[in-house]
């Protein structure tokens, strides 16, 4: 298989394409992820999926060959507003009251640039997620686990956060931030077969 760029640091996405046993290297995008005011909260995650590959693509040389490039952006959605990684602890406390005994939506969206087109196409994945009601006293020791660091929303769906899960209507993989479902149509659709 040839090897795929991938546009993002997230030690869950590379053991995806560990698990598909897809040959990869990491490349950071550089790219600023303030939304804009007026952004629909759904469009988001694209926009950020597209910057990060292109911003990969641009960041190499001229000369090299680029075959495939891969990026991705996961956020939560509750109440027609964004929540992505919280800056500190007090923020991920608020996000977890927040989500507490309620439902909310992951939404991934996966990006791969095809070298060989020179086009760069794109696959949503969207999850409904239900929390089960929480103590103050459940999320402090969660908070206090640390794994509400660099997370969407301030948890890690498969780690300790489910403990609280009560319910997951969609892909576990897609909250996880790389939806294999998607991934694997995507690459199909653009001639990239893990299966040969």
């Amino acid at each position: 298989m040839e090897p795929i760029i991938l546009a993002s640091s997230s030690p869950r996405r590379q053991e995806i394409l560990k698990l598909l046993n897809i040959p990869y290297q990491v490349i950071m995008p550089n790219i600023d992820e303030t939304v804009s005011a007026g952004l629909v909260p759904e469009e988001v995650p694209e926009l950020f999926a597209r910057e990060k590959v292109a911003a990969v693509v641009r960041s190499l040389p001229s000369d090299r060959e680029i075959q495939w490039v891969l990026g991705a952006d996961t956020v939560i959605i509750f109440n027609n507003k964004i929540y992505g990684k919280p800056e500190n602890q007090e923020e991920a406390e608020s996000f977890l009251h927040l989500f507490s005994g309620k439902t909310h939506v992951v939404r991934t969206v996966i990006a791969l640039y095809c070298g060989r087109t020179r086009t760069t196409s794109t696959r949503a994945c969207s999850t409904e997620v239900t929390f089960k009601e929480m103590s103050d006293k459940e999320i402090e020791w969660y908070i206090e686990t640390g794994e509400w660091h660099g997370a969407a929303g301030g948890y890690r769906i498969q780690s300790l956060a489910s403990c609280f899960i009560e319910k997951i209507n969609g892909s576990i993989t897609g909250v996880v931030g790389l939806p294999i479902f998607e991934l694997y149509d995507i690459l199909k659709k653009q001639g990239y077969s893990i299966i040969d």
